[in-house]
């Protein structure tokens, strides 16, 4: 009996010691799980179909809060075909990444080089520069190859071996010449079509495209551009994460501007927003006397003179007390206060290079005494240059650290899970007919 009573008290002893059961994670939201099996075939599939199937993917994680994301995204292995569009989606929104994306050490050609400075600075051995340098776009061209040269030479620790290659006579052959030339890391090229034609298969040489098109990166490479697409994206994030439900978009005719609305309506519209867009038309005021419901704000996709046409339509019909935001265009045309005085409190996204000093860069002014591509119009894509010559640098830092990010010229850059680099630009105010920067940096 004695027997019988000790082991009795050994076996309660011993479950009182067993931990209970930790509760299941709750399940991924209904749109995650639709995300994923969209995801699960993305990669199979190509041309129109796969953009199709990417943007309803994007709408399904549009419509999760931050919480939701963010914890569904924790909840999936860096393999897992949709945690780089979840990865994305956090890093638009300006949140955490919860892990790394799944990329090796050997990426972007970094296997031969010298170990990383205590920043993440670890340059190539080679760089080959493919741009267009003669022919129409050639100019264009300058302004980033003295950009990139001007923070070149502003590094004082390792730096590559530069060699230039132009263009012109198709990208391919270019990037086949570099090859052959020993260079082990390629800037370039420039143009979409050359991006495409460069990703059709998979380059002899990891490289930086410096635009974006319809292809992907190839693994090992990254893409960097100054699209209008993302600037349709940044406008769209900042309406509505201040709550703008119901947003007057008023788009000009060029081809980039109608890339930034399209860009800025569709992301709204995920977001559950109502667009009304209009042309800037003669017919623009009566459609604005006519417009139901209100709305609570007014984005401008035009340029400078546009604008200036514009605003005073908006008073007329009783919307002058709006908030305002516009893309980077608005400053091209201006620089008459007197005038651009009728665009005060218009918010836009813009380079931080070009309204203050960013640490590690020199500033516009002394460029601009230096070469006439750092002032102007050409000055937006100079800064192009300088970060182009940074991310040459800190590619891989960027690639492995899931949270590093790069202050550079044109924003505050970031490397997403399919290889095209994330910019969070600065922003800046029309006060007293001039653009001044604001403080905290966001609108």
């Amino acid at each position: 009996m004695r027997s019988f009573l000790l082991v009795l008290l050994l076996a309660l002893a011993g479950c009182a010691n067993v931990a209970p059961k930790a509760p299941p994670p709750p399940p991924y939201a209904e749109a995650t799980v639709q995300a994923q099996a969209l995801a699960a075939n993305h990669a199979r599939l190509t041309g129109p179909a796969r953009r199709a199937n990417g943007e309803a993917i994007e709408r399904l994680l549009t419509a999760l809060d931050d919480a939701t994301l963010a914890r569904d995204a924790a909840r999936l292995p860096a393999e897992d075909p949709l945690y780089a569009f979840a990865g994305r989606a956090l890093l638009r929104r300006g949140l955490p990444l919860p892990h790394p994306f799944a990329r090796s050490e050997a990426d972007f050609g970094a296997a031969q080089r010298p170990p990383a400075e205590a920043d993440g600075y670890r340059p190539p051995l080679q760089v080959a520069l493919l741009l267009p340098l003669s022919g129409p776009q050639a100019p264009a061209a300058a302004a980033v190859r003295d950009g990139y040269l001007s923070g070149y030479y502003g590094e004082t620790r390792r730096r590559p071996q530069l060699r230039f290659y132009d263009t012109v006579g198709g990208a391919q052959a270019a990037l086949a010449r570099a090859a052959a030339d020993g260079n082990d890391f390629a800037v370039g090229p420039l143009l979409r079509e050359d991006v495409d034609a460069v990703f059709a298969d998979a380059p002899p040489l990891p490289l930086l495209a410096l635009n974006r098109g319809d292809r992907s990166p190839t693994p090992g490479s990254a893409a960097f551009s100054l699209s209008p697409e993302d600037e349709g994206v940044s406008l769209a994030l900042a309406l509505a994460e201040r709550g703008r439900r119901h947003v007057l978009l008023i788009a000009g005719s060029e081809v980039a501007q109608q890339r930034t609305a399209h860009a800025a309506e569709t992301l709204l519209r995920q977001r559950g927003a109502q667009v009304t867009r209009l042309p800037a038309t003669p017919a623009l005021a009566s459609a604005l006397a006519a417009l139901t419901p209100a709305p609570d704000a007014v984005l401008l996709v035009l340029k400078g003179p546009q604008a200036r046409s514009v605003v005073p339509q908006l008073a007329l019909a009783n919307l002058g007390q709006l908030p305002r935001y516009a893309s980077s265009q608005i400053t091209q045309g201006t620089g008459k206060p007197d005038e651009d005085s009728a665009l005060d409190g218009t918010l836009f996204p813009t380079e931080p290079w070009l309204v203050e000093p960013v640490p590690g860069l020199p500033s516009q002014a002394v460029a601009a005494a230096q070469v006439v591509t750092a002032k102007g119009p050409a000055a937006r894509l100079f800064a192009f240059g300088l970060d182009a010559w940074r991310l040459t640098g800190y590619l891989q830092h960027l690639a492995l650290q899931p949270n590093a990010t790069l202050r550079g010229a044109t924003g505050r850059l970031q490397l997403d899970g399919f290889g095209n680099v994330q910019r969070q630009p600065a922003w800046s105010q029309f006060r007293g007919g001039r653009p001044l920067s604001l403080p905290d940096g966001a609108p």
